[in-house]
C-alpha cells in the first residue's frame, strides 16, 4: 500500500508525535511531527543507535553538544547523528508542521 509523509497530520499537536514506518533487525524508520516543540530544558538525546534525520518540511534548530552554536534545518537538510552524539531540539517551526523522517540503524 502506498503512503505518505505528508498525509494524516492531526491538525492539533499538543505532544511531539513518534510513529514508526518501518522496523527491521538494526533498524527503524520514523515520522516525527512537531510544531513548536522543543527538547525540555537540560534534555538531551542521548541514544544507543545512530541516527540519520531528514527535514522535509518546516524549519528546526538542533543544538549538538559541545558545537558553539545550533544548526538551523529547512526543508531537504539531513544530518548523521552517532550513537551517543548528544543532541536536542531548541526550536521548531510554531506555524507549520514540522516533518521529519528519522532512520535509526
Amino acid at each position: 500500500m502506498i503512503q505518505n509523509l505528508f498525509h494524516n497530520i492531526p491538525p492539533d499537536l499538543p505532544e511531539e508525535l513518534f510513529e514508526v514506518i518501518c522496523r527491521a533487525p538494526g533498524l527503524r524508520v520514523e515520522r516525527i511531527l512537531s510544531r513548536g516543540h522543543a527538547s525540555p530544558p537540560d534534555f538531551w538525546y542521548d541514544q544507543e543507535e545512530n541516527e540519520l534525520v531528514f527535514l522535509l518540511q518546516g524549519q528546526a534548530v538542533l543544538q549538538v553538544e559541545g558545537e558553539a552554536s545550533p544548526r538551523t534545518l529547512r526543508p531537504g537538510d539531513y544530518l548523521n547523528l552517532p550513537a551517543h552524539c548528544k543532541h536536542r531540539v531548541n526550536w521548531t517551526d510554531p506555524h507549520t508542521t514540522t516533518v521529519w523522517l528519522a532512520v535509526f540503524y
